[in-house]
């Protein structure tokens, strides 16, 4: 069983580089008269980062090397596509937050984890994600693997939290829109990703935007005709014409969705929708909030006072459900979904915070906001999208900013009752 301290040796004395001891299978490979080197595992002992083989039957349940081989193809070389793959993934959950901190590790250590004796170069590792990620195969595979998610677990596809994550970009080679960023509070440039989530905050998948007009244009566009798709135990044809409040699934985002024609829309194609109301009216009375047993998504049940009303916005019916917290604060919550309970929707509605917390998680493990390289390359069909004019955006700051100083203005003029209290 070998040490720590004289692997280190051996890779040190390898001829053909830092622990690329296996000098014959990589001469031959390197000529094409082998394939790719067998996978083999020796006893050792400290071996570094050796612990993530645990995850390594996670992996394989979650289809890590389910399709690889039918999407992905590499030339003949000394590293199979499963290596690469599950670098990749080790890399990941030792937290090396990119490519170029491979460069700091010790490649022998890295290679007796994958039955290997020196992982790649990263110039290496570079070449060959570029190779796999032609012609959009990461999308297609990705979607089969959301498809088979997504028939695992019918119950938590039937109701999704789709929220945005602008992506930050800091760089001075490409002018990309501004957008708000709510943890920053700030103004910023960069791109959009679009998250469907479920209850429990388990990622299905995401759509990117370079130029993005905003959430309800990536839902209709992009993520529902998806949905409509994809999503398991849908009712059948016959089964929504008997009943026209019938839906097929439950679309859950925040107030950036809201839009009565958006909803009406939705309602349309037998999608209910789930958002917070954007323009609540007066308080309700305290005597119509009673205590429910509401059962969340980790299975605990909590109690919370709720109180339900139906609302017309334009030519659309909605149930609007409130919850008042021990302060007297009311929550108001709309929604197109007619047969559920009104403590489920409330459930569904509150536990949105699960996808908050997944896009806190994942910035802060696994830096989601780094941008995957430093290249260019041009937007296709750019010209075809509609973007706010920035002549009028500097219009419009200036008529608000000159709004601003008359209100104030008024404010100074006018003391009387009313206005100071």
């Amino acid at each position: 069983m070998s040490t720590k301290s004289a692997r280190s040796a051996e890779d040190a004395a390898a001829p053909l580089g830092m622990g690329a001891t296996d000098t014959f299978g990589r001469m031959c490979a390197s000529v094409g008269v082998t394939g790719p080197a067998e996978i083999s595992f020796r006893p050792s002992c400290d071996t570094v980062n050796a612990g993530v083989l645990l995850s390594l039957p996670a992996l394989l349940a979650q289809g890590l090397l389910r399709h690889g081989e039918a999407q992905f193809t590499l030339p003949n070389g000394y590293y199979r596509l499963n290596s690469i793959f599950l670098l990749l993934s080790f890399m990941a959950l030792t937290r090396l937050k990119s490519v170029e901190s491979l460069r700091y590790c010790a490649p022998g250590e890295w290679g007796k984890v994958l039955g290997l004796d020196r992982v790649p170069e990263v110039r290496t590792l570079r070449e060959k994600i570029s190779l796999l990620a032609v012609d959009k195969k990461p999308s297609t595979w990705s979607a089969g693997l959301c498809r088979e998610w997504m028939q695992a677990a019918p119950e938590q596809a039937g109701a999704l939290y789709v929220d945005g994550h602008v992506r930050i970009y800091h760089g001075k080679l490409a002018h990309l829109p501004r957008r708000y960023v709510a943890r920053e509070k700030l103004c910023l440039r960069g791109s959009v990703d679009y998250w469907v989530n479920a209850m429990d905050g388990q990622p299905f998948f995401f759509v990117h935007k370079d130029i993005s007009s905003g959430l309800i244009d990536a839902l209709e566009s992009d993520i529902v005709p998806r949905l409509i798709e994809e999503v398991p135990n849908q009712p059948s044809a016959e089964t929504l014409e008997a009943c026209p409040l019938l839906h097929r699934f439950t679309v859950i985002f925040d107030r950036e969705g809201y839009s009565p024609e958006f909803f009406l829309s939705l309602k349309n194609k037998r999608v209910a929708c789930l958002t917070y109301h954007k323009y609540p009216k007066e308080n309700w009375s305290t005597e119509e909030f009673q205590i429910y047993p509401v059962k969340l998504a980790s299975g605990q049940v909590v109690e919370m006072k709720l109180a339900e009303r139906g609302v017309r916005l334009q030519k659309l019916w909605l149930r609007e459900i409130r919850r008042m917290t021990q302060s007297g604060h009311q929550t108001s919550v709309l929604s197109t979904d007619y047969h559920s309970d009104a403590t489920r929707l409330a459930a569904r509605m509150f536990a949105r915070w699960s996808q908050e917390n997944f896009f806190k998680y994942m910035r802060e493990n696994f830096s989601l906001d780094k941008i995957v390289e430093y290249g260019v390359e041009i937007i296709p069909e750019a010209e075809k999208l509609q973007v706010v004019n920035p002549e009028y955006r500097l219009l419009d700051q200036s008529v608000r900013k000159a709004q601003g100083e008359l209100n104030r203005k008024r404010w100074g003029l006018c003391q009387c009752h009313h206005c100071m209290y």
